[in-house]
């Protein structure tokens, strides 16, 4: 059977990416798919603006046209992932956290009354019923150590959107093998 998965790559570098490598072979690994594919390198995204976080709070049947432009990549960002059964996020860590590109993605999607809501109870995430596969490579430092800020923080916020069917795997584990293949066929 055929799944939607969208790949989120947002490594710097191309030629010998670690999460690159490690972000197809998982995708291969899940079988067939129609894919929607996320290159934050080749196709970078801007950072949010004053337009922007105004435009988010503002009903959208009263936002004028230029906050309802504003908020026209953010809205196809997450229909992409609104799209997707599986989530397959290439992340490389840099300074000990997630590369700038790949946090200018998180502040785009993370729309208030539309990837989560505050609640009496606290937030919500909206989105939900999605497995997410992060392709981690830390270079020196691992996995889940105190120095690696970027593994919580991915947990954290995905979390918050109500993404929290999550695996990381690091490209550096000497069992990667295995945790690929532990993946299954979708």
């Amino acid at each position: 059977m055929t799944h939607s998965l969208l790949i989120v790559n947002s490594s710097a570098t191309t030629e010998g990416s670690a999460t690159r490598a490690l972000a197809q072979r998982i995708a291969t690994t899940l079988g067939p798919a129609n894919v929607i594919d996320r290159d934050l390198l080749r196709d970078p995204l801007p950072q949010i603006d004053d337009l922007w976080t105004r435009a988010r709070l503002i009903d959208p049947a009263q936002r004028s046209a230029p906050e309802a432009a504003a908020l026209t990549l953010s809205d196809q960002l997450i229909d992409e992932i609104n799209a997707a059964d599986t989530l397959v996020i290439g992340m490389p860590m840099y300074n000990f956290s997630v590369p700038a590109s790949l946090k200018a993605w998180i502040d785009l999607i993370a729309r208030p009354k539309v990837t989560f809501q505050y609640t009496p109870d606290g937030p919500i995430g909206l989105i939900n019923n999605k497995r997410v596969i992060i392709a981690m490579s830390a270079g020196g430092i691992p996995k889940d150590s105190p120095a690696d800020f970027a593994a919580p923080f991915m947990r954290q916020v995905l979390g918050f959107l109500g993404l929290t069917d999550v695996t990381i795997i690091d490209a550096r584990d000497s069992d990667v093998d295995a945790q690929v293949a532990a993946l299954g066929g979708g």
